[in-house]
């Protein structure tokens, strides 16, 4: 749940409002458009969804419950008495949808732009008080046990607390006290404008999502915006002129100049400008877009390749008040190469050998290009042919054991998750689908030969899902590498995209959203599945909290775990005396390493803080807490500079501290910060998954042979190995 707890702090911080003066606030009702949306959406969801729905009073209660939590999740805005008012809408949100009739969603929301408002007039009023933090008092910031205040009085305590905690935080960081109050004061404004700028649409996904989510973690609506942004997330390229956008108050300002993009060719743009007005074609009318929302601003500037697109600007050394520049662009195929594959080599040091060579492979995600593999471009962009090419270069320059980097990946493409394990087996199934019949399907790798046929690992963690699970569990079934990290999070389960305009009259823009539902579950090769289990690692690294707290276990209203009969596989190799050996070594290693010590440390310190719902707000303790982890960091850093790790010290690891969580908003000087601390650290976790890797590269071939005799050995089809 945490993915859509936080969905509406997603959605309304990408933009603001125009001015920062008080408006009368809009009164939200449904269109006529989105009951048609609402019919269609409930008529999929009722009879169409994997698992057994019935649209009934039980599932009303958990729609409301999980409608309120979407909206206020830390139970920060409403009263007990909102939720009284509320309470007649809880056994009829089910006939609300069977009628087409969303209404109830809308009215509760109306509410909560209201609520917002008044918590927003209040902290503002906070900051004009006198703030003494020589009191010692603690700021409950996790309200989930003590959910909604009973009174007006109660939450102005809550909330008078946070202002000063807010103010605390950003003295901390000697930032001076009218400067403090200024920067929050901005802060809170934004939210306020944040929240009044949502529009009718945005509550209906809100309401329809919590409707999906009730039934199952991974079924959604998503809006026409959402749907084109989809696309082009899984294709890796948009039509437009390349530039990520931003907000600066009531300004859309270049947040980043894509590199290789129509902007970064043209050279006029630069990161920090300012676009105050957008025109299409060379004489078109230019539009004021002062106070809109970002994503009404890239609907503008986006559009097909070969136009041309007008801005109005204000460069960043001009200042607000500077004269503007007009600048015409040619819009043109953008590549987002950020989430594309990615290639390094690293080396280790061996015992045979002075170095070995290792290659890594950093994919965040299963992408394709569907519209351009249906019609048989030539160069449609998959990751399975970029991690091909990736291979065969590094294979040019001598590797001699491969990591297949997943950590993070949420998923992507099923077929995807299956062509890629194709690159590293020869023929054979790699996933089994079941859908809501019972049938069952097999997802094959038909074509022989292998890119890749060394030393092979796969690094994953608790993030790990979905189409980087599937691809796990293959290589993990046949033996073909080992598995190192974390348990992966779980998700077993396949989504198929209904594109509602297929089912309704076209709307005024043409577009109804997208559907986004569960069909199906997917299963090992050797009959198991990932659903709520995961995929279990052959070598463990640390890990901090209780696995049963993260992932699809943690989810009330996920699939349970199951399985069918094994699909018909001959194993590459028995990889079981290899684990042993590289995981004794491994294990030898971390005994006396510093850096596996200070992790260790860490996950031992959050497993003692996870439980914490509340700060001091006494700046004499906050400030000898922030000493000694600034001592604890300067300590770190000045012991790695006297230990050369050499090319493995290059990238970063993090491990998320227990405590307070991070504000929904934060001061980009902290933020800075932070990420500089980040930068300092080695990716320790990378560094010895290469490690491991040398190992597999170093096991004599007497090995190797006796583990691929286990295999030859038994020809019949694998049959066991259920979790």
């Amino acid at each position: 749940m945490r993915v859509f707890k936080f969905l509406l702090f997603v959605i309304i911080s990408a933009s603001v409002w125009a001015t920062t003066q008080p408006q009368e606030q809009v009164q939200f009702k449904p269109s006529v458009e989105q009951r048609v949306r609402s019919s269609i959406t409930t008529r999929f969801l009722s009879n169409w969804h994997y698992k057994d729905t019935s649209l009934d009073d039980e599932l009303s209660k958990k729609i409301f419950d999980r409608y309120l939590e979407l909206l206020d999740p830390n139970f920060s805005f409403f009263l007990a008495s909102d939720i009284e008012e509320f309470a007649s809408y809880r056994l009829l949100l089910d006939d609300a949808l069977q009628h087409s009739n969303p209404a109830p969603a809308y009215e509760i929301f109306n509410v909560y732009v209201q609520r917002v408002r008044n918590r927003v007039e209040f902290a503002r009023e906070e900051l004009k008080k006198p703030m003494d933090f020589t009191i010692d008092e603690s700021y409950i910031w996790d309200r989930s046990e003590i959910k909604w205040a009973k009174s007006e009085k109660e939450l102005d305590e809550f909330w008078r607390q946070r202002v000063k905690n807010d103010f605390l935080r950003l003295r901390l960081t000697d930032k001076e006290d009218t400067a403090t109050v200024e920067a929050l004061d901005d802060r809170y404004v934004n939210l306020n404008r944040r929240i009044t700028e949502l529009n009718s649409d945005d509550i209906f996904q809100f309401f329809m999502n919590s409707f999906a989510q009730s039934i199952e973690p991974h079924t959604a609506y998503m809006s026409p915006r959402s749907s084109a942004n989809f696309e082009i997330s899984m294709r890796l390229s948009l039509e437009g002129i390349g530039a990520l956008l931003g907000r600066e108050n009531e300004y859309t300002s270049i947040a980043r100049v894509v590199p290789g993009g129509p902007a970064d060719k043209d050279g006029r743009l630069k990161a920090g400008d300012r676009v105050t007005a957008v025109g299409q074609g060379p004489e078109g009318k230019l539009k004021d877009v002062i106070g809109w929302r970002v994503d009404d601003v890239v609907d503008l500037i986006r559009g097909p390749k070969h136009t041309i697109v007008r801005l109005e600007v204000l460069h960043e050394d001009t200042g607000v008040g500077g004269p503007s520049t007009i600048i015409d662009i040619v819009r043109d195929e953008v590549k987002l190469e950020e989430q594309a594959a990615k290639s390094r080599i690293i080396e280790v040091p061996g015992e045979a050998e002075s170095a070995l060579k290792i290659g890594v492979i950093d994919l965040p995600v299963f992408y394709l290009d569907f519209s351009g593999r249906a019609n048989n471009l030539p160069d449609y962009r998959s990751s399975t042919r970029d991690v091909r090419r990736l291979i065969d270069d590094m294979k040019a320059e001598g590797i001699q054991g491969l990591i297949v980097d997943l950590r993070n990946n949420g998923g992507g493409s099923l077929l995807e998750a299956t062509t890629l394990t194709g690159l590293f087996i020869d023929e054979g199934p790699v996933v089994q689908v079941r859908n809501a019949n019972g049938r069952i399907s097999t997802e094959e790798d038909n074509e022989p030969g292998m890119t890749w046929e060394g030393p092979l690992a796969v690094l994953v963690n608790r993030y790990s899902a979905s189409a980087s699970e599937i691809f796990a569990a293959a290589i993990q079934d046949y033996g073909r590498g080992l598995i190192i990290g974390e348990t992966t999070f779980g998700k077993g389960t396949v989504q198929n995209l209904v594109d509602l305009d297929d089912y309704a009259k076209p709307s005024e823009n043409g577009k109804m959203g997208q559907l986004k539902i569960t069909m199906a579950q997917f299963f090992r090769v050797n009959g198991g599945s990932t659903q709520n289990r995961g995929v279990e690692p052959d070598i463990h690294f640390p890990s901090a909290g209780d696995p049963e707290d993260y992932g699809e276990r943690s989810l009330d209203n996920a699939l349970p775990w199951t399985s069918i009969a094994p699909a018909s596989f001959e194993a590459d190799g028995d990889l079981e005396r290899m684990v042993a050996v590289t995981d004794f070594r491994y294990q030898d290693r971390i005994t006396s390493s510093q850096e596996f010590g200070w992790l260790r440390d860490d996950v031992e310190e959050f497993n003692r803080n996870k439980d914490k719902t509340e700060i001091s707000l006494l700046e004499s303790a906050r400030r000898e807490e922030m000493d000694k982890a600034e001592a604890k960091r300067k300590a770190r850093k000045e012991a790695r500079s006297k230990h050369d790790d050499g090319p493995l010290l290059e990238e970063s690891d993090t491990l998320a501290t227990a405590g307070e969580p991070a504000e929904a908003i934060v001061d980009d000087e902290e933020s800075a910060d932070s990420e500089e601390d980040a930068d300092a650290r080695p990716d320790l976790l990378l560094r010895e998954s290469a490690r491991i890797v040398g190992d597999m590269v170093e096991l004599n071939d007497d090995e190797l042979a006796l583990a691929r005799q286990f295999s030859i050995l038994d020809k019949a089809p694998v049959s066991d190995g259920l979790n």
